[in-house]
């Protein structure tokens, strides 16, 4: 048996392995929006994420159970299919489609803000005031970042575009409450909204009717490379440094490296200029992130445990 300091260990191994993947994502969006279509890549990469969930699913001796989870509840999981992956990846590709990725990264940052008013909405969650004065920072830094500075002016590159980011908040954020009961293997869970997504998106492919005959090499291991490490092998490496670990929080602040190392890629591979306004913006939205996790001493234990 691995004992606690190994453990530890491989937790934050596993986790920083997770936070480093998501880190590339944005940078390798944009060079598959280069060549396909928002739908086209989230087909392809829905292909692959399912290929190789499937996969992990056979090495972990779980795949038997999966025709029984489906079965348990279909008409949840054909739910749960169509919000993540379906709608909500094709809306975010979309955004990213139309704004930089320095501004649709951050942007799409702000989802656990969007989760806490939903949660109290639905879940009859309280909100508490510390979660007031996150979600004022959370917005505050979407607005510095969507305006590229410019707040009382009020003037948007593309609105769409970061309205079609802060949608993707909100679908991802209506995911997790969907999933908030839900006690079935989680990697199977994700396999099978894979599953139930791929049959629309297929059609939506085939009703767009756009050509694969100019995409290149490049696209293709662009749109691989998303499967494998947006959709696939780095949920798989997260969920097992939170269950390597005892204290889920420090693990789960690994994430705030994802955004800055992001932009950095971004700047660095794609070229993108990173307007001081985004960063200002990201640091708002990650204060309010962090003001966000302040738990009372009473409630702490089973905050972490609920995560």
């Amino acid at each position: 048996m691995e004992n606690p300091a190994s453990s530890e260990r491989s937790a934050l191994l596993y986790g920083l392995a997770a936070v480093l993947l998501w880190s590339t994502v944005a940078t390798a969006f944009k060079l598959t929006l280069q060549e396909f279509s928002p739908i086209q890549m989230l087909f392809v990469a829905s292909l692959v994420s399912v290929a190789v969930l499937l996969l992990i699913c056979t090495v972990k001796r779980t795949l038997p159970q999966l025709a029984s989870t489906f079965l348990a509840n279909p008409k949840y999981f054909i739910l749960l299919g169509l919000v993540n992956p379906l709608a909500y990846y094709l809306i975010l590709f979309k955004a990213y489609d139309l704004l930089p990725a320095s501004q649709a990264q951050p942007l799409n940052y702000s989802w656990a803000i969007t989760l806490t008013l939903m949660a109290a909405l639905f879940l009859g969650q309280k909100i508490r005031k510390q979660d007031w004065l996150a979600c004022a920072l959370g917005y505050l830094g979407v607005l510095i970042i969507a305006t590229k500075g410019d707040v009382f002016a009020l003037s948007f590159d593309s609105p769409l575009g970061v309205g079609l980011a802060l949608l993707s908040t909100l679908l991802w954020a209506s995911y997790w409450i969907l999933n908030a009961k839900n006690k079935a293997d989680p990697i199977l869970v994700v396999l099978l909204g894979f599953l139930v997504s791929l049959p629309f998106s297929a059609l939506l492919v085939w009703y767009e009717g756009l050509s694969w005959e100019t995409i290149s090499m490049r696209g293709w291991l662009a749109v691989t490379y998303v499967g494998l490490f947006e959709m696939g092998v780095t949920f798989v490496l997260w969920l097992t440094a939170l269950k390597c670990t005892q204290n889920t929080a420090k693990v789960s602040n690994l994430i705030f490296l994802s955004p800055f190392i992001s932009l950095i890629l971004l700047s660095q591979i794609i070229g993108e200029t990173i307007y001081p306004s985004t960063l200002i913006g990201l640091v708002c939205i990650l204060l309010g992130l962090v003001v966000q996790q302040i738990k009372s001493k009473k409630r702490k234990i089973n905050c972490l445990d609920n995560r």
